[in-house]
C-alpha cells in the first residue's frame, strides 16, 4: 500500500511544530501533506512564505479545485475550510465554523479519509481545543495511520490529549519523532510498491 497524502492539523503553537516537521523533509518527499493550522482570519500569507523560505519542500496556500500533487505542502488559508475531494483536488468553503474554527482540521481530516482511506497519515500537533479528534478517530477508522504529538511536549496539551483520548491512534511522538516516522513510513511503503 502506498500512502497517498498526510494531513495535519494545529492550533495554539502550531506553526514551531510544523516547521519542525516540514524543515527536514527532503525536497523529493513523494507524499503531498495537507495543513490545516488555526490563523487569525486576517492573516496575511507570512507563514506560507516564511516555510518556504525555509523549507527544501514546496509550500503554498491551497487554491479552490487546486490538483493535490507530491512534492508540496498546501495549507489551508485563513477563513475557509479546506477539504479534499474525490477527484484529487482540494475544495474551500465558507460553512459554519466547527469547533469555533474556519478552517476546522476536523473537517479536513474527515473529507480526506473518505478520499484516501487506508493511503492516508493524519497528524494531530500542539493546541487548545479538541479540533481534530473526531477526524483523526475517522482515519483509524478507514485504517489510515495516526499519529498524535506527546503532549507533554506540546506547547498546549488540550489538542493532542483530545485526540489521544478519543481515538486509539498508532503512535505518540515527539516532533522529531514525528518527521522520523513519516519519512521512514512513506520511504518503506513506497519503495516496496516499485
Amino acid at each position: 500500500m502506498k500512502y497517498r497524502a498526510i494531513v495535519i492539523g494545529a492550533s495554539a503553537g502550531g506553526m514551531d511544530a510544523i516547521k519542525q516537521i516540514l524543515i527536514s523533509l527532503p525536497q523529493n518527499f513523494e507524499v503531498p501533506i495537507i495543513i490545516v493550522q488555526h490563523l487569525n482570519s486576517h492573516s496575511d500569507g507570512y507563514i506560507v512564505k516564511y516555510l518556504n523560505e525555509i523549507c527544501q519542500i514546496n509550500v503554498k496556500e491551497a487554491d479552490e479545485k487546486e490538483r493535490v500533487l507530491s512534492g508540496n505542502v498546501y495549507l489551508a488559508p485563513p477563513n475557509y475550510h479546506l477539504l479534499a475531494e474525490k477527484d484529487g483536488t482540494l475544495s474551500l468553503t465558507v460553512d459554519n465554523k466547527e469547533n469555533y474554527s474556519r478552517p476546522s482540521i476536523d473537517i479536513l481530516f474527515e473529507s480526506a479519509a473518505e478520499v484516501y482511506r487506508n493511503e492516508l497519515i493524519g497528524i494531530i500537533l500542539t493546541g487548545a481545543n479538541k479540533d481534530g479528534s473526531k477526524g483523526l478517530k475517522r482515519i483509524k477508522e478507514l485504517e489510515g495511520i495516526t499519529i498524535v504529538q506527546d503532549p507533554s511536549t506540546a506547547e498546549a496539551d488540550f489538542m493532542p490529549k483530545a485526540a489521544i483520548s478519543l481515538a486509539k491512534v498508532d503512535y505518540i511522538l515527539t516532533l522529531d519523532e514525528i518527521n522520523k516516522k513519516i519519512v521512514k513510513l512513506v520511504r518503506e511503503i513506497n519503495e516496496t510498491e516499485e
